[in-house]
């Protein structure tokens, strides 16, 4: 951890301008002592807009890099979210360090989730980041999700001490598919739903699993089974579709559409934890449905973030333009809706910037770390490789150091 924390604002700079930038440019007007002082990404048109967007916001003044070596090199920026796509991440690592060991005065990174595509990208997004001298931070909204946090406080304080730990977390992210083209593509995501949304589902879980306190590593990965299957997109007139809404030819190169996964953990009294989850790309309701279960010998807590309070209805006389501002991945706009209210905070988008800003600030260690991303990297490639073989993996398989998932390999 860097010594030399700012004393004032945190002054953050993007790597990206797409989806989830926005997402966290939302987030982070709720957070104090910070600001968005930089941005660059390969558009721009779109570094441009954010920068804009970023200053609008009261986050600025925002300044739209053409370089991250030069947005690095500033001294305008503290720290770096790396926002990019998948495919370009271990990339924008290894130019933030060469940028620190030339003398940049950055301090911090954190990167958006999974941290790579693969686990020895993984591993080298954590090396590249230590031996730079970097404070680091894995964003994992769903760990910062308001009901997550006060569910697994409430739960550990009253239910555990009384009957025993809880031994069972489930947890389900569904939607009808990703906003950009790149995600669709295997080689560029590192394979389909199971590494773009399972990587929510094993670390939010393993948290609730996890007492209070302590690190991930309080339980430790015993096996690993999974079966993944293509349900919606690969059928003829949603392939079609889906060539003519994002130029993606997924009959050509196909990727998981539905995963579903079982981890078997262990704690240090010997004692079995299980998570299991299911995500798909397949479902079509109201917009992104998010379940989560925690259970335990005499208790049990859940969460739907479709089970909203607020709702609205809309007849078939109002007609309207498509659009996400009910709820992200929206599908309809008439009919019983559900609002999400404040996505970025149900979501776990806001106590995460809020969480990363504090700790940067600070000099304090996250409890998301790139050590983390690369652990959840590691159960996501040893679900690939039982699905892929039909056999439950054990831990530790040093296959998996170098092992990528079949969607994922070149052609």
């Amino acid at each position: 951890m860097n010594a030399h924390a700012p004393s004032g604002p945190l002054r953050l700079g993007f790597v990206g301008s797409g989806f989830i930038a926005h997402f966290h440019l939302r987030a982070l007007q709720a957070v104090r002592d910070v600001t968005i002082a930089g941005v660059q990404s390969r558009s721009a048109e779109r570094r441009e807009a954010f920068a804009r967007a970023a200053d609008e916001a009261g986050l600025g003044p925002c300044r739209a890099f053409a370089s991250l070596k030069e947005m690095a090199a500033s001294g305008e920026v503290d720290a770096i979210w790396i926002l990019s796509p998948n495919d370009t991440r271990l990339a924008v690592m290894r130019d933030i360090a060469e940028a620190v060991a030339a003398g940049a005065p950055v301090r911090a990174v954190a990167c958006e989730k999974p941290l790579a595509r693969t686990l020895a990208e993984a591993r080298e997004m954590l090396k590249l980041a230590e031996e730079a001298g970097l404070a680091h931070g894995y964003l994992e909204n769903q760990v910062f999700s308001t009901a997550v946090l006060r569910g697994k406080e409430i739960v550990w304080k009253r239910a555990v001490p009384n009957t025993g730990r809880p031994y069972l977390a489930r947890a389900a992210e569904e939607h009808a598919g990703p906003h950009e083209p790149w995600f669709w593509q295997g080689d560029k995501q590192g394979g389909g739903v199971l590494s773009d949304m399972m990587c929510h589902s094993v670390e939010v879980a393993r948290f609730l699993l996890t007492p209070p306190g302590e690190g991930r590593g309080a339980l430790r990965p015993v096996s690993a089974s999974a079966t993944v299957a293509n349900l919606k997109w690969t059928r003829s007139r949603y392939a079609e579709e889906l060539k003519e809404r994002m130029g993606v030819d997924f009959l050509k190169r196909p990727v998981e559409d539905f995963a579903r996964g079982i981890i078997t953990l262990e704690d240090a009294n010997g004692e079995t934890a299980v998570i299991e989850s299911t995500t798909s790309w397949a479902y079509v309701g109201a917009g992104l449905r998010i379940q989560l279960e925690l259970l335990g010998p005499e208790y049990s807590m859940e969460f739907s973030s479709l089970s909203t309070g607020l709702k609205v209805f809309m007849s078939r006389a109002i007609a309207g333009d498509a659009g996400e501002d009910l709820i992200e991945k929206q599908n309809s706009e008439q009919g019983l809706m559900p609002v999400v209210e404040d996505e970025a905070g149900i979501y776990g988008y806001t106590d995460e910037n809020r969480h990363m800003v504090d700790c940067f600030r600070k000099g304090l260690t996250p409890i998301e770390t790139f050590a983390d991303g690369v652990a959840v990297m590691e159960m996501l490639m040893a679900l690939y490789k039982s699905a892929e073989t039909g056999r439950t993996v054990s831990f530790p398989d040093p296959e998996l150091e170098t092992f990528v998932p079949a969607v994922a390999r070149p052609a």
